[in-house]
């Protein structure tokens, strides 16, 4: 991933080192060209398509995007693209037996008779779980199409095997929260980059840091931060079906809290200053429909987003480029 590197301005306080000097204000603006900038689609191409399956992922590499896919294998060694643990949600009037089952518990032919189109609407029908080859076999030979991959359920030497038969392993980012199958996966794959997801409440998010800057951050090359804005808390919880209790937060004090998102904008700065120190991609998650948070993480030095919403959130970064520009240039 070629992401610019700027110094850092501040002794970060993120480990609990004193600040010495004020946070830098650098944004993508006259840093980062908009076409530049990663973009996850997440689960292929957010809302505007059915999730996981090569249509969306052609759409989210159409609006110029990374789409994210979701892996699981099947019963009989099939890894394909997939979310939920169940079919309870994507399978338009499932069965009662079927509800309960999975990816795991069908054979790849099995699979291949539901419809995990329909439940979008009508102008989805008839779409079927897609093969992870498929999508593979549509990035061989464009190196301009990327993939993020989030691990739910498979093997890793299986999937190192297929990534190299398409040979697509400099286009592929491997998503996980768990540091040590990033290692992992780097020593199988050492081409391809790789995303550490995290959320929680700032001290939580301050824990897990410090124990990354022990290793130096081995084998990861983007980090991607949750964002829950306070102002609209309910829905964002909503957005990611979780409660008050996953971010350590009581209704009472996010009425109290002086912030804005449930992590404290010097945070969000300072962290940035510190990925971009170490080369590594700076990717925030912000559970939102409201447009602005984009402009205001930008100015917070966020330098690449994940979202639901790929076509909005790329007319934002173009035109916050667009603005800003010019008085970036003059400083």
């Amino acid at each position: 991933m070629n992401t610019p590197r700027c110094l850092v301005l501040s002794m970060l306080a993120l480990g609990g080192t004193t600040v010495t000097a004020a946070p830098s204000t650098w944004t993508i603006a006259g840093n980062i060209a908009p076409e530049k900038v990663v973009v996850q689609s997440h689960r292929g191409a957010g809302v505007l398509a059915e999730e996981n399956t090569v249509a969306a992922f052609e759409l989210g590499w159409k609006l110029g995007t990374y789409p994210e896919s979701d892996l699981r294998t099947t019963k009989d060694g099939v890894i394909v693209t997939f979310h939920d643990s169940n079919f309870k949600r994507v399978v338009k009037n499932v069965s009662p037996e079927l509800a309960s089952k999975g990816v795991k518990d069908l054979t790849y032919a099995e699979l291949m008779k539901l419809d995990v189109g329909a439940w979008m609407g009508e102008q989805f029908q008839g779409r079927r779980v897609s093969k992870l080859a498929d999508a593979f076999a549509a990035m061989r030979g464009k190196p301009e199409r990327h993939l993020y991959l989030d691990i739910k359920n498979v093997d890793f030497p299986q999937l190192a095997q297929e990534v190299k038969a398409y040979g697509v392993g400099a286009q592929i980012v491997l998503a996980s929260s768990k540091p040590e199958e990033i290692r992992a996966w780097k020593k199988l794959v050492p081409e391809s980059d790789t995303l550490l997801w995290m959320r929680g409440s700032e001290a939580d998010l301050r824990k897990r840091l410090a124990a990354l800057r022990e290793t130096e951050f081995s084998g990861i090359t983007q980090i991607q931060i949750h964002i829950f804005p306070l102002r609209t808390i309910a829905d964002a919880l909503e957005i990611a079906a979780i409660g008050y209790k996953q971010l350590k937060l009581t209704p009472e004090e996010v009425k109290a809290s002086p912030h804005r998102y449930q992590v404290s904008d010097a945070f969000v700065r300072e962290l940035g200053d510190e990925l971009r120190a170490r080369g590594i991609l700076f990717q925030a998650l912000p559970y939102t429909t409201d447009a602005n948070i984009y402009d205001e993480l930008l100015d917070l030095g966020v330098m690449s987003f994940a979202t639901d919403h790929p076509d909005v959130t790329m007319q934002r970064i173009k035109a916050y480029c667009a603005r800003k520009a010019p008085a970036s240039a003059a400083k």
